[in-house]
């Protein structure tokens, strides 16, 4: 069967098309079932306790698109930083070896509005540990 270049340039624009609606039939924010069954995945079904695990970002973010975080767990083997709010709740997923100078790590991620950024971390002996921080992302920069 031989393809026209007519043919060929209609199942483009139609496949196109309806990736284009695949995308914006997708839920405006993640639920708060998103942000569990990633957190159990990266725990392998544990449920993680508080701990050793801290969340370094601002309390109020005048720009969303370029909010600074830090995130240290000792003794971590991985860290998975989730933003609760964001239509895709996973931001970052930090792996160290035994060769890493320390478990931290310092990156910028997007907010799409005001929200608790959650860092959970895997352990060297398989336990996990989490905590949450709440990051307000101010509109335009006027404080509100």
């Amino acid at each position: 069967m031989t393809v026209t270049r007519r043919e060929a340039l209609g199942l483009a624009v139609g496949g196109a098309a309806a990736l284009t609606t695949l995308r914006f039939t997708a839920p405006a924010f993640a639920a708060g079932n998103a942000v569990e069954d990633a957190i159990l995945e990266f725990t392998g079904g544990a449920t993680p306790d508080s701990g050793d695990i801290t969340i370094g970002a601002p309390e109020i973010a005048e720009n969303g698109n370029t909010v600074p975080i830090e995130v240290s767990a000792p003794g971590a083997a991985s860290i998975m930083l989730l933003a609760a709010g964001n239509p895709s709740p996973g931001v970052a997923t930090f792996h160290f070896s035994a060769l890493s100078g320390a478990q931290e790590a310092k990156t910028r991620i997007r907010l799409a509005k005001t929200q608790d950024i959650i860092a959970v971390a895997k352990m060297q002996d398989g336990s996990a540990i989490t905590t949450k921080r709440s990051v307000k992302v101010t509109i335009g920069g006027c404080g509100g």
